[in-house]
C-alpha cells in the first residue's frame, strides 16, 4: 500500500487488478486535507483499455464533502473516457448514507463488495 498523509489523519490507497479491472480500496478518511492525492491515485490506476473502476470504500470511515466532491468528479472523468465507475460500500455504513444523502448514489451503482462490482465491469468487454 502506498500512503497518502493529510494533516487531519491518513489514508491508504492500495490497487489490485481482477482481470482487466482495477480495484482501488482506500483505508481510513478522504477529507479536504488529502482528496488531490487521492483522486490522482484513482484516476492513475485505470488504464484506457479498461471498462471502468472499481472503488472498494469497505474500510474508509470517513468521507467529508471534499471527498464526495472528487468521487462525482472521478465518475465525469471515467465517463468522458466511455469507462464506469462502481463503488463498494457496506450497506449498513455511514459512508454509505453520505453516498445516498449527497445523491452520488444516483450517478454511481453502489455495490455491497468489490467482488460483485467487479463482475458487472467484467460483463462489460
Amino acid at each position: 500500500m502506498n500512503p497518502v498523509s493529510g494533516s487531519t489523519g491518513l489514508v491508504q490507497v492500495s490497487t489490485r487488478v481482477d482481470g482487466p479491472v482495477p480495484i482501488c480500496e482506500v483505508r481510513g478518511e478522504i477529507d479536504a486535507s488529502n482528496v488531490d492525492h487521492v483522486l490522482d491515485r484513482l484516476i492513475d490506476s485505470v488504464p484506457n483499455d479498461s471498462p471502468g473502476l472499481v472503488l472498494d470504500l469497505c474500510r474508509t470511515v470517513y468521507l467529508d464533502s471534499a471527498g464526495v466532491r472528487i468521487l462525482f468528479e472521478l465518475a465525469r472523468r471515467l465517463r468522458t473516457r466511455g469507462q464506469e465507475l462502481r463503488i463498494a460500500v457496506p450497506p449498513d455504513g455511514i459512508v454509505r448514507r453520505v453516498l445516498v444523502l449527497t445523491a452520488l448514489a444516483d450517478v454511481v451503482p453502489l455495490h455491497d463488495d468489490s467482488e460483485s462490482a467487479a463482475t458487472v465491469l467484467r460483463a462489460r468487454i
